[in-house]
């Protein structure tokens, strides 16, 4: 189990869909062992937006999806491009256990949201 994998209190919930990570939060980009890894601070506010209309399927609040919500809102703020950014966060949610429908489409919707 890797550091990103453990169950720990690691953000603040301020409202609605915005988060404040308490906790540093670091992922290894490529494959595990590889010694690239991407950290977020403690103190960087992210925002998990899933539209409502989707929010019955897809909960904003899901554990499961909040470390790679910082990841890649970290990503976009620190001058990466959207796919790019995109890709990391669909292998953060790989790792996190998410299923490969879901990351899909939410691969998709991170990727493509800056020509909504």
């Amino acid at each position: 189990m890797s550091d990103f994998t453990k169950d720990i209190e690691w953000c603040i919930r301020l409202r609605s869909t915005k988060y404040l990570s308490s906790e540093p939060v670091s992922f290894e980009l490529g494959r595990l062992g590889s010694n690239l890894t991407y950290v977020v601070p403690s103190g960087f506010e992210f925002d998990m937006s899933i539209p409502k209309g989707l929010r019955f399927i897809l909960s904003p609040h899901n554990p499961k999806y909040l470390k790679a919500a910082a990841i890649h809102d970290h990503m976009l703020k620190s001058g990466w491009d959207r796919p790019t950014a995109g890709g990391v966060f669909q292998a953060a949610l790989k790792v996190s256990g998410v299923n490969s429908a879901t990351r899909l489409a939410m691969f998709f919707a991170v990727t493509l949201w800056k020509w909504h």
